[in-house]
């Protein structure tokens, strides 16, 4: 007995549905979701830290430098530019 060309789409379609319940959750959606704090928890964060934004405007050069030198020693931007600062003072 032959399926009409329907029934097939349907057998597709629930095959397929199958699968993505099969599938679990990714990650940005599951727990893994949680790790990042939004805006309001990680300024709340800093400020228990004692940090303060510090906004300035720097030539495009010495942003790529800082960049790289903060990647070649496996550190972050802020705590490389605090870093420099002090050293400075």
């Amino acid at each position: 007995m032959t399926m009409k060309k329907t029934d097939l789409e349907k057998n597709k379609g629930l095959k397929i549905n199958g699968q993505m319940k099969r599938a679990g959750i990714p990650g940005r959606f599951g727990s893994a979701s949680d790790a990042i704090p939004d805006r309001r928890e990680q300024r709340k964060l800093d400020q228990a830290a004692g940090l303060v934004p510090f906004a300035v405007k720097l030539n495009g050069d010495l942003v790529k430098e800082l960049h790289a030198l903060a990647q070649s020693r496996e550190v972050g931007i802020n705590e490389l530019v605090a870093e420099l600062l002090k050293k400075g003072l």
